[in-house]
This record gives structure tokens, C-alpha cells and sequence, in this order.
């Protein structure tokens, strides 16, 4: 039986893995916003969430994807054979 503190480790660990998840299916849609100079329609806790996980970064004042980012992008863009 597993304890009460596993069971609350577990249930973060699958937070964690949902919000990486909707954060990565919401890219395109974040990536288009940024394409149009519109990235004020970016939620900021999704922008805040983007530079922690390395897909967004800030240069000169602006946001852009990072190689990682672009990499994810790329994923989840292109559509499955």
C-alpha cells in the first residue's frame, strides 16, 4: 500500500507531466501568436511555464523559441505519418 506522501509525490509528478503536455499541444498556437508581434495573447504564467521548461526565451525585449523550443515545435506541428 502506498503512503500518503508517495501518493502526493505521484499526483504532483502527474500534474507536472499534464500541464508539460497542454503546454506542448498549446505550442503552435503560442508560436503563431509570436509570428503576428501578438505574444500580449500569451497567457504569462504559459510564458513563465515556456522559459522554465527552455522552449521560450526572452532576447532584447522580445520572446523567442529556443533550439529546444523549436525542436518540440517540430514535434508536435508536423503532422503523424
Amino acid at each position: 500500500m502506498a503512503s500518503i506522501s508517495q501518493t502526493r509525490a505521484s499526483a504532483k509528478v502527474d500534474a507536472k507531466a499534464a500541464e508539460r503536455e497542454r503546454l506542448r499541444q498549446a505550442l503552435p498556437a503560442t508560436v503563431g501568436h509570436l509570428r503576428q508581434h501578438q505574444a500580449g495573447r500569451i497567457d504569462d504564467n504559459d510564458i513563465e511555464a515556456y522559459v522554465q521548461l527552455n522552449w521560450l526565451e526572452w532576447h532584447g525585449g522580445g520572446l523567442r523559441l529556443t533550439i529546444t523550443g523549436r525542436n518540440v515545435y517540430a514535434q508536435v506541428a508536423t503532422p503523424a505519418a
